[in-house]
């Protein structure tokens, strides 16, 4: 992002940072469904708690980012697009925390043969919120860019959907799984999609804010 002017400049860098912890609580939420899966319940419970403390910490960046706003960074007319870019960015945190309290609260019983589709589901939603980093790092220095990366989120949250039916699908279809760990595996990949959505509803912040810009 450019240099503007001092407090501006240190809302870019809150951004960056929320941005970065979000980021971190999406690998230790990966790294938990792994764990999970492969029966290592001890490291799973570690790891939801390194989901908790991230999750807290974006939510702490995320208060800092508003109080910046509301002390006078930027024009008044633009606060409200940060803040809400910044709780957008926030849900994709509380996603991944959802989740993973889901998985390990409720504790169904893993289909062996569907881990490499559970994991691809995460690994999708992954990957469709570092897109919309991507595009919010280009949004203050390339709005057509930004606008291309927001349109990109989109696609990729199509993906994780598609993705996340597959799985469900080969869930309900098992004979493996029991009903009970069926119903608990629909609401744990639901949330697991969620990651993908509430990227993509952040990406329509960034495609709005890039709108404005270019005029």
């Amino acid at each position: 992002m450019p240099i503007f002017g001092g407090k501006e400049s240190d809302v870019f860098e809150a951004i960056d940072e929320h941005l970065e912890v979000v980021s971190e609580s999406l690998v230790a939420f990966r790294e938990l469904v792994d764990a999970y899966l492969n029966g290592d319940f001890e490291r799973a419970r570690a790891f939801e708690r390194e989901v908790d403390q991230l999750e807290s910490k974006a939510d702490t960046l995320r208060r800092g980012i508003e109080t910046m706003l509301y002390e006078g960074a930027f024009l008044p007319a633009n606060r409200g697009d940060y803040v809400r870019l910044s709780e957008l960015i926030d849900q994709v945190a509380d996603a991944a925390e959802s989740a993973a309290h889901t998985l390990i609260l409720a504790k169904p019983k893993v289909p062996k043969e569907l881990r490499a589709e559970i994991l691809r589901l995460v690994e999708s939603a992954v990957e469709t919120y570092g897109v919309l980093v991507q595009a919010v790092n280009a949004m203050n220095s390339d709005v057509d860019r930004a606008i291309e990366l927001a349109k990109a989120v989109e696609d990729a949250e199509e993906i994780a959907d598609e993705v996340e039916y597959d799985v469900k699908g080969k869930v309900f279809e098992s004979e493996t799984v029991t009903t009970y760990a069926k119903l608990v595996w629909n609401q744990i990949l639901t949330k697991i999609g969620d990651i993908a959505d509430r990227a993509e509803d952040a990406s329509d912040q960034v495609m709005l804010m890039a709108i404005k810009r270019r005029g």
